[in-house]
């Protein structure tokens, strides 16, 4: 062999790019199954991704935040995770590129992402310490000093003098590297993600061990007739597993009803009290029927469900505060629920304590309160869109006024007060269906919270409104099911409903976008008849 062959060889220029690239990438894998280990030991929700996440959240444009909800629906925390690690890795491929030609820049620039995901987690507002750091200070670090590593493994420049005996790169040194680097990150990011799981565990013992009292005041029996026997309409009550989700948490809150507690306070409240969750339970849970509705919800959209609650009177607990409504000459005009996680809602004083059947709700369909809606205590107001009366994971309630105070929602130019607005859906047929020639039946859901429905109608194109013939009303503060007999005939329809409250309100035409205080307008299908 000669000595030209002996001579260890320089891969290219695109080579050695990918290689650099590569080394980056892997940086960043290892910073981040450390800052997931690390969370696990902190706080969950102090991992980087959850932090910038929700910064993110936070920052979001109102426009774009309705968009991801119409397109994305409950999936739409996944799809922001996982865009934050698409951008993160186009940034790690970008500094393993860098760190070929200045290996301490390209290490700065892992140390600068994990000064981001610090500030995001120490500046959340349910961080309660500087700890919150750690996860992405010591996984910056890791990942830092990995990417000097390897690329201290890789050749230098490609030069147009021959090589010399001293040109090489260490191949072997860098695949070991490279490996053993890929091996302990995958073990990091599965054991923090087991330790992570853990780190609940105590709140769902606490979950497991409490049987949920039979309610003091039952709801009445769903009147017979409630539930249509129509194919394709939704069910009356909807089951846990399918009620709808939205809510700003990335990582659900995991509390442990033992050691929850909810504060009450502020201003009007003349006897401060702080309860404990066996305070709650033994007080007079009531039950009752009430369907809930976001005001992100477009025109027939799907973000509204009906379930029968168990819970405490707000109003009860608030008039044992010394709280009077402002009708009353009370001084605070706006009760501000906050939750672990650090969302504030606020809600008007009058409606909570107007006779409403307004709650700290613990049970949900004969059971606890899942996690994903609250557990171990939610609020909820019949008759109010969510952002202004369904505060999940409650801990604390200051009353104030408007003037004095904005909630998260507010803040970011949505209204005050939100009444829900006279909607109807047509649940079946669906769009673009292709039913036959003859009787078809559309059916669906209306809803006026805390007003009820008084009478739905549907329109055949650009025909005359028709009656439609409702079901059996359990209570104005459900929905309620609807249907009409439709003589179809071959080709292309529009069908259309609106639905009229008992005030005699009759939902409007126009139609306006969810901003800012729920969306309006009525609900058309577009069906092709065979």
């Amino acid at each position: 062999m000669s000595d030209e062959e002996k001579k260890p060889r320089n891969p290219g220029t695109v080579t050695r790019g990918g290689l650099g690239a590569l080394s980056g990438l892997l940086a960043a894998c290892a910073a981040l199954a450390v800052a997931e280990l690390v969370a696990a030991a902190v706080r969950p929700q102090a991992g980087p991704v959850v932090a910038v996440g929700g910064a993110a959240i936070d920052r979001t444009p109102i426009a774009v935040k309705d968009w991801a909800i119409r397109n994305f629906g409950t999936n739409d925390k996944l799809i922001l995770q996982l865009g934050i690690l698409a951008v993160l890795a186009l940034f790690a491929l970008a500094l393993g590129v860098l760190a070929l030609r200045h290996r301490r820049a390209g290490a700065a620039g892992v140390l600068l992402f994990g000064a981001v995901g610090a500030a995001a987690a120490t500046s959340r507002p349910d961080s309660t310490s500087v700890t919150d750091a750690l996860p992405s200070v010591l996984g910056a670090i890791v990942g830092a000093g990995l990417l000097y590593v390897l690329v201290g493994r890789l050749p230098a420049p490609p030069r147009d003098v021959p090589e010399g005996p001293g040109d090489g790169w260490d191949r072997r040194g860098f695949v070991i590297a490279a490996t053993a680097a890929a091996a302990s990150s995958a073990g990091a990011g599965v054991l923090g993600r087991v330790l992570r799981g853990s780190s609940g565990q105590e709140a769902v013992a606490s979950r497991k061990n409490i049987d949920l009292p039979p309610p003091d005041s039952r709801a009445p029996a769903i009147p017979r007739g409630a539930q249509l026997r129509v194919a394709g309409v939704s069910s009356f009550l909807t089951p846990n597993s399918g009620f709808y989700r939205v809510d700003t948490a990335l990582v659900v809150p995991k509390v442990d009803a033992t050691a929850w507690r909810l504060r009450v306070h502020g201003e009007g409240v003349t006897r401060e009290k702080t309860l404990t969750f066996e305070d709650l339970l033994r007080r007079e849970l009531i039950e009752r029927d009430i369907t809930l509705t976001c005001v992100s919800n477009e025109v027939g959209g799907p973000y509204v469900g009906n379930a029968r609650w168990i819970g405490v009177r707000l109003a009860d607990l608030l008039e044992e505060c010394g709280v009077r409504p402002p009708s009353a000459g009370g001084p605070a005009d706006q009760l501000v629920a906050r939750s672990v996680d650090g969302m504030t809602i606020g809600s008007p004083v009058e409606d909570v304590m107007d006779g409403r059947d307004a709650m700290l709700v613990v049970g949900m369909n004969g059971r606890l309160l899942p996690f994903d809606h609250g557990f171990p205590v939610r609020m909820l107001v019949p008759g109010l869109y969510g952002y202004v009366s369904a505060c999940k994971w409650i801990e604390d309630i200051e009353l104030t006024t408007f003037d004095a105070y904005d909630s998260y929602w507010v803040k970011r130019d949505w209204a005050r007060e939100a009444p829900i607005k006279t909607q109807s859906r047509i649940d079946t047929p669906k769009p673009f269906a292709r039913p036959k020639a003859g009787t078809v039946i559309v059916a669906g859901v209306a809803w006026a919270q805390h007003r009820g429905i008084d009478r739905v109608e549907v329109r055949v194109d650009d025909g005359p409104w028709q009656e439609a013939t409702l079901a059996a009303e359990d209570s104005r503060d459900t929905w309620r099911q609807w249907s009409y007999a439709w003589q179809a005939t071959k080709g292309g329809h529009t069908l259309t409903v609106r639905a009229t409250d008992r005030t005699g309100e009759t939902q409007t035409e126009k139609r306006t976008r969810t901003v800012p205080d729920g969306a309006s307008g009525w609900h058309s299908v577009v069906v092709t008849v065979e």
